[in-house]
């Protein structure tokens, strides 16, 4: 009967050790992660081309009595090849009713051309298949070309409770040169 009770307090010690060390392992490991701490929030300073953007979107939204601000959590839209790689801004337009939404991206791009490349690519991809099943179903989006920059804004009205979710998208319609996302 010893033999036994020592056999399972060996056991029981096993299992403590490991557990415990596992969480010590876990606590001080990293965080499993979707994208690099880098790419959370805005990846750029503020250039000269974004803060031009920035202005447009926040007077374009003022006409609609809607408030630009930083966001307050990480935010990053499912996004084509060039936006992953781009240098990016992102703002968030204050809707009381839904903190959780109102995202806008502001991508910079090296010139004109690579700009308008890179919004045709993201409106191909948010527009196809591999990109669509990213967004709820009844998702609407906008690109505009502003110069060097890409205003990139996703919303789905099922999904947002606050009605004036519905203004950000005219609101930003008014801004550079739409690029068509295909159906």
């Amino acid at each position: 009967m010893a033999t036994g009770l020592t056999g399972r307090a060996i056991v029981a010690a096993l299992v403590v050790t490991v557990v415990i060390s596992g969480c010590g392992i876990g606590a001080s490991g990293a965080t499993g992660r979707s994208f690099p701490a880098e790419s959370v929030g805005p990846s750029i300073a503020t250039t000269g081309a974004v803060s031009e953007a920035r202005a447009a979107i926040a007077t374009a939204l003022a006409a609609k009595s809607l408030q630009l601000e930083d966001p307050r959590v990480p935010f990053r839209p499912p996004e084509a090849a060039r936006f992953a790689a781009a240098a990016r801004a992102v703002y968030q337009v204050l809707l009381p009713a839904d903190p959780n939404h109102g995202f806008i991206s502001v991508y910079e791009f090296p010139d004109v051309p690579s700009a308008a490349t890179a919004g045709q690519e993201q409106a191909a991809y948010v527009g196809s298949g591999p990109g669509r099943v990213l967004f709820p179903p009844d998702s609407r989006f906008v690109v505009r070309q502003l110069g060097t920059t890409i205003v990139f804004y996703a919303w789905s009205p099922s999904n947002s409770p606050d009605p004036r979710a519905a203004d950000i998208q005219p609101a930003l319609e008014s801004l550079g040169t739409a690029i068509p996302v295909p159906r």
